[in-house]
Formats: C-alpha cells, sequence, structure tokens
C-alpha cells in the first residue's frame, strides 16, 4: 500500500563512546577474594530517540540534539508541513516568528521557500510549534534526486541550520508522477 506521506531523514553521523565501569574490592587484609554486590548491574542507556516524528514524518536533527523538526509530506495537497520537537522528538515546541526557511539547490538552480506558522491547538498563544507550505514547487523539489535541502529555523533567538535529505526506498512509491 502507498503512504500519503514521504519520508524525509537528516542524514547524520553519529559516534558514540561507552564506559564500562567494574567495581574492584579493596581489602587489606590479603585477600585475594573480589568482593561481589548483591545490588543489581548498572545499566547504561544509549541516547536514543525515535526514528520518526509523532506525525510518522523524518526527523530533522537541530543542534547538537537541542530540537528536533518532523518534516511530512502530503502527498495528497502537496502541502509540506515541519513540527518543532524537543530534544526527545516526542514533544511540540512552539515558537515566535514569522515562519521556517527551507532553501534549496538542484541542478544550479537556487530557491528559498517560507513555511508559515499554522499552530496546534496547544500552542502557546502567538506561537506555533507547525509551519506548512502549500507551494507544490517545495514538495517537489524535495522528491528529486541530487536536491541540496537545508531548513533553516530560528529559536528561541539561537538560528539552526540542518541538512534535509530525502530516503528513496519507498514501498511501491514511484519517483516517476
Amino acid at each position: 500500500m502507498r503512504s500519503k506521506y514521504r519520508t524525509f531523514r537528516k542524514t547524520q553521523v553519529t559516534s558514540g563512546c561507552l564506559a564500562l565501569v567494574s567495581l574492584v574490592g579493596c581489602g587489606g587484609t590479603g585477600d585475594t577474594t573480589t568482593p561481589v554486590s548483591s545490588a543489581p548491574p548498572a545499566t547504561v542507556e544509549a541516547h536514543q530517540h525515535p526514528s520518526e516524528g509523532p506525525h510518522h514524518g523524518g526527523l530533522i536533527e537541530l543542534g547538537d540534539e537541542e530540537y528536533h523538526a518532523e518534516l511530512v509530506h502530503n502527498e495528497e495537497d502537496g502541502s509540506v508541513t515541519i513540527y518543532l520537537l524537543d530534544s526527545t522528538a516526542k514533544k511540540p515546541v512552539s515558537i515566535d516568528g514569522i515562519g521556517l526557511t527551507i532553501n534549496l539547490s538542484h541542478e544550479g538552480q537556487a530557491k528559498q521557500f517560507t513555511l508559515n506558522p499554522k499552530p496546534d491547538s496547544g500552542d502557546l498563544p502567538g506561537a506555533s510549534s507547525r509551519f506548512v507550505s502549500s507551494d507544490p514547487e517545495l514538495a517537489e523539489e524535495l522528491d528529486h534526486e541530487g536536491v541540496d535541502a537545508q531548513l533553516v529555523a530560528l529559536i528561541n533567538g539561537k538560528q539552526f541550520r540542518a541538512k534535509i535529505t530525502h530516503e528513496h526506498d519507498h514501498d511501491g512509491h514511484d519517483h516517476n508522477h
């Protein structure tokens, strides 16, 4: 079944370091046995967030995972919606402002698109966590192979820029519209 939403993901390279902690008994009695604790072993939690956002869109990391943006492309009406989310990519983040920007470059042509605020019912007065473009050209350009797309967002006075990449592995997805 063909989904009416297309998924976009931020390309990211992550590296992690896992520290193992061991308990070593230290007794001055000459005893060579290591005491064993009856407490359960400590667990190391890896930082994880969902692979998709609450609206089933692709996630875009903003900053050092300070925030996330979820990009949803509705194929039925050609709209592109971005939801601003917290560091866990689960809760909406409302911001003041005139909108978000997507800068595109494809085949040597640069274009800029504005996504206007469209507040959700839970957003703070005068702020929005949802931004929408009904420009069919944006949706079409994001779908092209080789497009260079960047999201620009101003959150609490700090500008964030993040690369948007399109995953071309849709089940039954036909790129020849």
